[in-house]
């Protein structure tokens, strides 16, 4: 299944990654991870060479495709005036007493599902320096891209 998809897009495999990547951090629906270790799986890799060209090509478009959409949810988080946010749910009061005790480092786990979003949503809202939010999201979302990548190669990788 995944080599048809991969022969389907054809020299465009990277901007789909970065799209699936972007529209999976946001408040859409998505799931790059699968077009990730299915280009992941395809990529030979050299005894010799730690991180060839196609890996390195592929984590960044899935990096900074995912670091953006993230960003995207963040600002529309900045959007949220603060009488929105009056009676907040139960996960939005867990986000807030995270964010209380951690800061901006919570967006290291920006990366996770259902709750990444609504870090990064929280953290538009409060006003985080956006530079600062950005480091960190790219930084978790990078990290959870290596481990996928380490689960696709193995132990040849390292």
């Amino acid at each position: 299944m995944f080599d048809f998809f991969t022969a389907l897009l054809g020299e465009h495999q990277l901007w789909t990654m970065f799209f699936s990547a972007f529209l999976s951090a946001t408040v859409l629906p998505g799931n790059s991870e699968i077009i990730f270790l299915g280009l992941a799986a395809k990529i030979q890799l050299p005894a010799h060479i730690y991180f060839p060209e196609d890996v390195c090509w592929l984590l960044f478009s899935a990096t900074i495709g995912n670091g953006l959409g993230s960003l995207t949810t963040y600002w529309l988080g900045r959007w949220f005036p603060s009488s929105d946010m009056l009676n907040p749910t139960s996960k939005v009061r867990w986000v807030l007493a995270k964010f209380q005790r951690y800061g901006a480092w919570t967006l290291l786990l920006s990366w996770l599902p259902v709750v990444g979003d609504l870090f990064c949503a929280v953290a538009g809202w409060l006003r985080l320096n956006s530079l600062q939010a950005l480091l960190f999201i790219v930084i978790g979302k990078l990290c959870r891209y290596l481990f996928l990548l380490y689960l696709v190669v193995g132990y040849t990788f390292w």
